[in-house]
């Protein structure tokens, strides 16, 4: 899946197509929509993410149909967030529809499992993995900080003579003289 903002639960997070010959596909989007390719590297061979025209973050995967992603369908699969992967697989089943694939873990994306809704369409729903904590003091980069607060200028005291004084007068309340 791409991009590192967190998608809100209930949109669509990704969308990718899973097949056989990704390579074949991935030129031919290249050619029918313009998209550029960057390479994931899946251990042992590539998957694509695919970039619109003129670059930026990708919008879309291409997928071999192998290693975590050999029993997805050879179709685009959209990723729908929800909040808690396996109440809303509970919930798919209790409203007739199926798990076809997974759940399973997708590292650092969160986990994920591939559903069947009761009219036959599949979707992929993604639960993204916690954010990691981030430590108080960050490394490599010089801490800024506030600008110092400057004091108000200081009274000026007269500088000649005793100071005078004059009594107050107290009020009481209540109270006339």
């Amino acid at each position: 899946m791409g991009g590192v903002v967190k998608p809100r639960v209930g949109s669509i997070a990704w969308i990718d197509l899973t097949v056989e010959a990704a390579r074949d596909l991935r030129d031919f989007y290249q050619d029918v929509a313009g998209w550029t390719a960057g390479d994931v590297d899946m251990g042992g061979y590539s998957d694509f993410t695919m970039h619109p025209p003129g670059g930026g973050d990708p919008i879309a995967g291409v997928c071999h149909a192998r290693g975590p992603n050999t029993d997805l369908p050879a179709q685009w699969l959209i990723y729908i967030t929800v909040a808690d992967l396996d109440q809303s697989l509970s919930r798919c089943r209790a409203q007739g529809g199926a798990v076809i694939a997974g759940p399973k873990n997708m590292g650092m994306a969160g986990r994920c499992a591939v559903i069947r809704d009761p009219a036959g369409a599949v979707a992929a729903l993604v639960q993204p993995a916690p954010a990691p904590d981030r430590p108080a003091v960050r490394r490599g980069r010089k801490r800024r900080t506030a600008p110092a607060r400057t004091r108000p200028p200081a009274r000026r005291r007269r500088a000649a003579g005793p100071r005078s004084v004059t009594p107050r007068r107290t009020r009481r309340r209540g109270r006339s003289r």
